[in-house]
C-alpha cells in the first residue's frame, strides 16, 4: 500500500481553542469503501485552508464530515478546541456554502440571509441588523430587495456567502463555490472571497479542484490523493517544492518536468536522486552540436502570454517557456536545456522528494 507523504502531522492529545479546526486520524467510508484514510490536518483560527485534489480524492467527503453531514468511522474532529465528532450538524457552529448556492427562490435576498437567525429565534430587529452587516461584508447591500432569479451568478454567490456569515460560524465551509461561474467572474469572485474571509476572520475550509484557485486563495494548501494527505503547506512551498513526483505531475499547467538523472542534453546541478524535476520557466535553451547529447525540438505553442516549446528526451516529453522574442527552431533541432541553479528538485526511486 502506498504510504502518504505527510507534512507536519497533527499532534495527538488536547487541542487549544485558538486552533480553529483540527482533524486527528479521521476515517470515513461510503458503504464498504473507505474514502478517507486517517486524515490529519489543522487550521489555525482565522486561516483559509484550501483542500485541492483530483476527482475522487475525497475532498467533498472531508468537507461533509467536518459539517456533520456524513459520519466518521474513526478519528476525532475539533472546532475551537471542542470535540464535535459526534455532534449533530446544528450544534457544530459551522456554515456551509454549496456549489449550487441553495438559495430560496421565493424569498428576497434579505429574507434569504435572515432565514438562519430567524429560524434560531433571533429577534426581527437583531436579524435585520445582522443581515445588513453580512450583506455589507460581501458587497451585496444594494441587492436586499431582489429575488435570486434577478441576480447574476456572482451576485448569488455573494448572497450565499452572506447567508453563511450571518450565522457567525466558528468554521466556514466552501464546497467548490466558484465552479458554476465563467472564467472572468470566477477570478473576480475568488478575490472577493479572500477579502471577505480576511475581513471576517472566520476559519475557512475551501474545497476545489481548480489549482489556480487553490494557489491564489489559500494561506495553506492541502493536496489530497486517494483519501490521504499527499502534501500540505503554503502555496509557494507546494508549487516550488512538491513532496513527491505525483504532486509534481498533478500541480501546474504545464506540470513539472520529470527526467531520469543523467538525461543527455540536460544540464543541471548534480544531485543524488533518481529523478530530477524542474518547472518550464526555470530553464534556458541553447542549440546543441550533437543529436546524441541533446533534446529534440518538437513544436511551439502560444498559451496566453506564454510561448511554450515542446521538446523530447527520447520518448519523454519536456515543456519549457521560451522568451517572447525567441524564434522556434526547426522540428527535430538538437537543444541543450540548462536548469537554473537551485531550481531543480530531486526525487528518490520511490518518487519521494529529497531534501
Amino acid at each position: 500500500m502506498r504510504e502518504p507523504v505527510r507534512q507536519g502531522p497533527v499532534r495527538r492529545g488536547p487541542v487549544a481553542a485558538d486552533e480553529g479546526l483540527v482533524l486527528q486520524g479521521v476515517h470515513a467510508a461510503r458503504g464498504r469503501r473507505e474514502v478517507l484514510h486517517g486524515i490529519d490536518l489543522a487550521a489555525q483560527r482565522g486561516e483559509l485552508l484550501v483542500v485541492l485534489g483530483p476527482s475522487g480524492a475525497g475532498k467533498t467527503t472531508l468537507l461533509r464530515v467536518v459539517a456533520g453531514l456524513e459520519s466518521t468511522t474513526g478519528g476525532r474532529i475539533f472546532i475551537a478546541g471542542r470535540d464535535v465528532t459526534r455532534l449533530r450538524p446544528g450544534r457544530r457552529n459551522v456554515s456551509m456554502v454549496f456549489q449550487s448556492y441553495a438559495l430560496f427562490p421565493h424569498l428576497t435576498v434579505a429574507q434569504n440571509i435572515a432565514f438562519g437567525p430567524l429560524a434560531r429565534d433571533a429577534r426581527p430587529a437583531e436579524a435585520l441588523q445582522r443581515t445588513r452587516l453580512a450583506a455589507a461584508a460581501v458587497g451585496c447591500e444594494g441587492l436586499l430587495d431582489r429575488r435570486p432569479d434577478q441576480l447574476s451568478g456572482g451576485e448569488r454567490q455573494r448572497v450565499a456567502l452572506a447567508r453563511a456569515l450571518v450565522a457567525r460560524p466558528r468554521v466556514l465551509l466552501l464546497d467548490e463555490p466558484l465552479s458554476n461561474l465563467d472564467a472572468q467572474l470566477r477570478m473576480n469572485t475568488r478575490t472577493e472571497i479572500r477579502r471577505v474571509q480576511e475581513r471576517s476572520g472566520v476559519t475557512t475550509l475551501h474545497v476545489t479542484h481548480d489549482q489556480g484557485e487553490a494557489l491564489a486563495l489559500g494561506h495553506r494548501v492541502v493536496i489530497l490523493r486517494d483519501g490521504r494527505v499527499e502534501q500540505a503547506g503554503p502555496p509557494d512551498d507546494v508549487w516550488e517544492r512538491p513532496a513527491s513526483t505525483w504532486v509534481a505531475r498533478f500541480l501546474g499547467s504545464p506540470p513539472m518536468n520529470l527526467l531520469p538523472a543523467g538525461t543527455p542534453g540536460l544540464e543541471v546541478r548534480p544531485g543524488e536522486g533518481a529523478t530530477v524535476g524542474f518547472r518550464a520557466e526555470d530553464v534556458t535553451c541553447a542549440p546543441a552540436s550533437a543529436n546524441g547529447s541533446a533534446l529534440a525540438f518538437d513544436l511551439a505553442e502560444r498559451a496566453g502570454a506564454d510561448r511554450l516549446w515542446y521538446l523530447r528526451a527520447g520518448e519523454q516529453p519536456v515543456v519549457v517557456r521560451a522568451p517572447e522574442d525567441a524564434d522556434p527552431p526547426a522540428a527535430g533541432a538538437p537543444l541543450t536545456v540548462r536548469v537554473k541553479p537551485g531550481r531543480e528538485r530531486w526525487f528518490d526511486g520511490e518518487g519521494r522528494a529529497l531534501a
